[in-house]
């Protein structure tokens, strides 16, 4: 890795680095089996196996045949130690400088500064820092096979990247080397893995972890840098197989999970109106699954193209404090209720579409005409159902608590049985959340008086048990004249619930997998005392 090491020096790396690195390899490999041989003719192997010569007095077995005097050996050993060390000093400190100016780690910032000839004096006094500390030890043998290791995992991980790059067809990997193939690569991973661990599997289980920190650290706290490396194009390849995966079949039931997407209102300052929608998708998702949030904005697009840019730009923000991990869009449409649905029909890529919608409630229901707010709603409303969405429709989000926040009470559930198990589904998820960690679910359903609530209340605790859930079951007794027409006809039929039952004793295994999306969902929240759900 020399002429990498300091191809910022060289006139023609391109051209360079492959001649001088296939000669060393060529010459040094020529010396070592020649030394190899030559050794295996002149010294007897009783001898070859004594490793500190103690049967020889401790000296060197080469300076003994040496000619024409063992100083030959002596001088060349020292001139040689000399030479890989200077060889060290002069291109570990270019290397150290090269990584401080890409700015990846923040705390190497003050070694980028070079001297005014050129040379990394900063970088130059680290490293004789950091090599007077190895020899202080006192004993070399304990920093070698650590340092071995680090070599290794450089050789490594360049293989990794050169086999990686051409695997994916990067278009960018263009080398000149027509000798080269992706296996030679695959090999030299293989063998630098295989001697790490023959030579000290404590020590390369410790360089590993080294070397995991210092990644980590890059993630969390280096600049953001872009260099087309090999990691992303095989994230990028991962995602077309695993999208391309997902269109083979109709997702099955127990594996379907709300995928949100967020319609948020903007003010006339393009910040979301309701941030708590944002609060209510972090608790919900818990940082987990797909979310994307979208908006219209009135006009267009020749002409508020930079609103809509500074729009996207404001939801990302809000996205980023609320830690909600996800995706924005915003579209320029001359008509908002026209805007909503296409957003809703086209938003997502594949299997990764959006099946829940979050929309704000209006509370303009008794405005002029020339407001039409609860006019968009409602044609928001009839496209969501068209498209076999669920809707969540949050009332009173202002009041709903901060995900910093621990609720105690209850969440309450007003079931009804045309759902299915959606509206057991998003307590659970909310549960999962550290905020609502604490609460109880409890589930209403009403019934008539001639019923058999005991019946009822027992059935619906085994279609609970069935389902994993923990929450108490009350079963709610009024008359006729109180309950209306829908709940009649959707809640208190027991020969819907029978059948119902009788499907989930069939399909014990899919649980968790009865969601209904036929119809929209209501989710009301109330200021006071938890959650009510519809």
């Amino acid at each position: 890795m020399a002429g990498s090491n300091r191809s910022g020096d060289l006139a023609d790396a391109q051209k360079s680095i492959p001649i001088g690195t296939i000669c060393a390899i060529l010459t040094t490999s020529t010396v070592y089996l020649s030394a190899v041989i030559l050794f295996a003719g002149t010294v007897d192997n009783l001898l070859l196996r004594d490793k500190f010569g103690q049967s020889i007095g401790g000296r060197l077995v080469v300076a003994n045949i040496a000619w024409p005097n063992e100083w030959v050996i002596l001088i060349g050993s020292f001139l040689s130690t000399l030479g890989a060390g200077l060889q060290s000093l002069t291109g570990a400190p270019r290397l150290l400088q090269a990584i401080a100016k890409d700015g990846t780690i923040p705390l190497l910032a003050p070694f980028a500064v070079s001297s005014s000839r050129g040379e990394p004096t900063r970088a130059l006094i680290l490293t004789v820092m950091i090599c007077q500390c190895g020899i202080l030890l006192g004993n070399v043998d304990y920093l070698a096979p650590l340092l071995s290791m680090f070599f290794l995992m450089c050789y490594g991980f360049v293989n990794l990247a050169c086999a990686l790059q051409t695997l994916l067809r990067t278009p960018n990997w263009r080398p000149r080397f027509k000798y080269y193939h992706w296996s030679l690569s695959f090999l030299g991973l293989s063998l630098c893995i295989a001697v790490m661990f023959m030579t000290s599997w404590y020590y390369a289980l410790l360089a590993m972890g080294m070397a995991g920190v210092i990644y980590k650290y890059i993630e969390y706290r280096g600049a953001e840098k872009e260099w087309g490396d090999g990691i992303r194009g095989l994230a990028l390849s991962a995602a077309r197989y695993s999208l391309l995966r997902l269109e083979e079949g109709p997702p099955h039931t127990k594996n379907w999970r709300p995928q949100i997407l967020i319609l948020a209102k903007l003010t006339s300052d393009l910040v979301p109106k309701y941030k708590k929608l944002f609060t209510f998708t972090s608790q919900l998702k818990a940082g987990k699954g797909l979310t994307v949030c979208v908006s219209v904005i009135p006009g267009e697009f020749t002409r508020c193209s930079s609103e809509a840019l500074a729009a996207k730009q404001s939801l990302r923000k809000t996205m980023e404090e609320e830690r909600v991990k996800g995706f924005t869009d915003v579209l320029v449409s001359q008509d908002i209720a026209e805007g909503i649905s296409h957003l809703v029909q086209t938003t997502g890529l594949g299997g990764m579409k959006p099946n829940t919608v979050i929309l704000g409630w209006p509370y303009g229901w008794r405005q002029s005409e020339e407001d039409r707010t609860w006019r968009v709603f409602l044609e928001t409303v009839r496209v969501i159902s068209a498209n076999r969405m669920a809707l969540l429709v949050p009332k009173g989000i202002n009041f709903f608590p901060e995900s910093a926040d621990k609720v105690k009470g209850n969440i309450d559930i007003w079931w009804i049985v045309h759902d299915g198990g959606l509206l057991m589904l998003l307590p659970f998820l909310l549960k999962q959340h550290r905020t609502w960690k604490n609460c109880k679910m409890r589930i209403f359903t009403v019934a008539q008086m001639e019923d058999n609530s005991i019946q009822m209340k027992k059935d619906l605790k085994t279609f609970l048990y069935h389902l994993r859930i923990d929450a108490e079951v009350e079963v709610v007794e009024m008359t006729d004249n109180d309950i209306s027409a829908y709940t009649y006809e959707r809640t208190l039929m027991m020969e819907q619930r029978n059948q119902m039952l009788r499907e989930l004793r069939l399909n014990k295994k899919e649980s968790l997998g009865m969601v209904s999306l036929s119809f929209p969902l209501l989710f009301l929240l109330l200021p006071k005392g938890g959650v009510v759900l519809h």
